[in-house]
């Protein structure tokens, strides 16, 4: 009887110790390299947060979900560098939707010291809230109200001499396009870069007129 009570115990200290890197690692950092039961628990928390696209709860650290924890980090004030770690969790426990300006009608908002779009319904509930990056040092972006008045699926930049796929323009030569460099930090030449698949989903919300507002 002594005997088996001692080997149940050595067993259930086994199933504890096999455990605890997998708990560690799903609470203090998570990335392309875990496994992907807990990068899924991850991309279900981004999309009920509205920071993820639904259906994209694959297991899989790919770009999209490195872009929607940057979202989320630049929301909450955090360093955007992609990775869920130890800081990124503890915000994520009691996190919320994003909450907009206040405008009840559809509109898009760019809250440029988060570095991130909100997409708005006609009720004034947040969709989507996606990284996105706004003019480097040197350059701007124009702040105030405007509206989409131009979309090109694939639009040629004439000063800067390169294709700006998914443009949304808002106001002169400025506008919402996909880009495949869209860092944690301000970048651009005064536009707004978006991520590929996430600049697909602006296309399609950023009906001709839509109001934009930058601050």
């Amino acid at each position: 009887m002594i005997r088996r009570l001692a080997l149940l115990l050595l067993a259930s200290a086994a199933l504890v110790a096999a455990a605890a890197p997998a708990a560690s690692a799903a609470t203090t950092q998570v990335t392309a390299a875990s496994s992907s039961n807990v990068v899924k628990a991850l991309q279900r928390k981004l999309i009920r947060l509205r920071y993820l696209q639904p259906g994209l709860d694959t297991g899989n650290y790919g770009n999209r979900t490195l872009q929607a924890v940057m979202a989320f980090q630049g929301w909450v004030g955090l360093p955007r560098d992609g990775v869920a770690g130890t800081a990124t969790y503890r915000a994520l426990k009691h996190a919320q939707v994003p909450v907009a300006w206040g405008h009840k009608q559809k509109h898009m908002e760019v809250h440029k010291d988060r570095q991130v779009l909100l997409l708005i319904g006609k009720l004034g509930n947040v969709k989507r809230a996606i990284h996105v990056s706004t003019a480097r040092p040197g350059y701007f972006t124009p702040t105030g109200l405007f509206h989409i008045y131009r979309k090109e699926i694939m639009s040629w930049s004439k000063p800067f001499n390169t294709w700006l796929p998914f443009a949304d323009y808002f106001t002169g030569g400025f506008a919402f396009h996909e880009y495949p460099d869209v860092p944690g930090v301000p970048a651009s030449h005064g536009c707004i870069r978006i991520s590929d698949g996430d600049a697909q989903v602006v296309w399609k919300f950023a009906t001709l007129g839509t109001r934009v507002r930058i601050r």
